[in-house]
C-alpha cells in the first residue's frame, strides 16, 4: 500500500526478542498485528528488543527477518534495534530519577529470596511474592557511597512515590476486555534498569512505543499484567497510552504455553519439514 494512503491513526508493531527461534505462538501474534494494520490501512512496524546482550544472538535476528518474510509479512524500514538506543532509555531513567521515583537496588536474587522467606506475609503479585522494597529506605549517603565504590546495582521504580505523582486512578482500554483499572501493586517496585543493562523491558518498551507513534498494541495475554506498570510509566513520562489488544496464547497438545525451547514447533523447523507458509497461516487463522 502506498505510504500516502496509510492511516496515521493506526500504527502497530511486532517486537520479538532474539533469544531463540520464533515459534507458532510468535507467528500468531505477528500475524494478528499485521492483519489488523492491513485491514485498517495502518502501519506495521518490526522492532528488535535485544536489550539482553547476554542471551540475544545475531543469528536469531536474521532468523526473525527470514521467518516473518516467509509468512508474507512486510514492515517498514529501518527496523529499530533497542541495543542501539541505550542512551534514549538512560535519558528516560534520568527523568524518573529527577522525579524521585527511582532508587538504586543492590540486592541479589539470593538476597531477595532470603528477605521473602523471612517475611511470610510478604505481598504477592501476579508471579508470586513481589520485591519487598529492601533498598527503598536505605540512607541516601550510604547508597551514594556504595555507588561511588562501584557496587553493582539496579534501579527500581518507587511505586508509592510514583502513584503520589500520577494518582491511583489510572486505566487503559483493552479491545477484548474493555476499560481496565490499573493495579500496579500487582508488580510492585519493578526494575527500570538492570545491573548489567542500562534499561529494562518495562522502561524500553514504553519509551519505544511512544517514540514510534504506536497507537495500537497487539500482543499475547502473557503480557497483560505488565500493562498495569506501563500506564504508570506513561503517565510519569508524559507519554500517550495506546489502545491494547491482548490475544489468546497458543498451547501445545499437553496444554502448556508454547516456548522457544519447543524446538519442533519453531517456524524454521516447520519450514524445513516441508510445511508451507500458506498452510501455517491458514491453520493459525482458524
Amino acid at each position: 500500500m502506498p505510504s500516502n494512503s496509510m492511516n496515521p491513526n493506526f500504527v502497530t508493531r511486532f517486537a520479538p526478542s532474539p533469544t531463540g527461534l520464533l515459534h507458532m505462538g510468535h507467528a500468531y501474534s505477528a500475524l494478528a498485528a499485521f492483519s489488523q494494520a492491513r485491514a485498517r490501512g495502518g502501519r506495521f512496524l518490526l522492532r528488535i528488543e535485544d536489550i539482553d546482550q547476554g542471551r540475544c544472538r545475531p543469528e536469531f535476528v536474521d532468523a526473525i527477518f527470514e521467518d516473518l518474510a516467509w509468512l508474507g509479512l512486510r514492515w517498514e524500514e529501518p527496523v529499530r534495534r533497542q541495543s542501539e538506543h541505550f542512551e534514549d532509555y538512560a535519558a528516560a531513567l534520568l527523568a524518573l530519577k529527577g522525579m524521585g521515583v527511582a532508587y538504586p537496588c543492590f540486592c541479589t536474587r539470593k538476597d531477595i529470596q532470603k528477605e521473602i522467606k523471612a517475611a511470610p506475609s510478604a505481598p504477592h503479585g501476579v508471579d508470586g511474592p513481589i520485591y519487598p522494597g529492601t533498598c527503598r529506605t536505605l540512607d541516601q549517603s550510604d547508597t551514594a557511597a556504595r555507588i561511588a565504590a562501584g557496587q553493582p546495582h539496579a534501579w527500581r521504580l518507587n511505586l508509592c512515590a510514583a502513584l503520589n505523582i500520577t494518582g491511583a486512578d489510572l486505566s487503559w482500554h483493552d479491545q477484548l476486555r474493555g476499560t481496565m483499572s490499573a493495579a500496579p501493586e500487582l508488580l510492585g517496585d519493578v526494575v527500570l534498569a538492570r545491573k548489567d543493562t542500562p534499561t529494562s523491558y518495562h522502561l524500553s518498551v514504553v519509551w519505544d512505543d511512544a517514540l514510534q507513534g504506536i497507537t495500537h498494541i497487539v500482543r499475547g495475554e502473557d503480557l497483560f499484567e505488565a500493562t498495569h506498570i506501563h500506564v504508570v510509566l506513561q503517565k510519569l513520562l508524559g507519554l500517550p497510552t495506546p489502545l491494547y489488544s491482548h490475544h489468546k496464547l497458543l498451547t501445545s497438545d499437553d496444554g502448556k504455553r508454547l516456548a522457544k525451547r519447543d524446538k519442533a514447533l519453531t517456524l524454521t523447523s516447520l519450514r524445513d519439514s516441508g510445511t508451507t507458509a500458506e498452510t501455517l497461516v491458514a491453520s493459525l487463522q482458524e
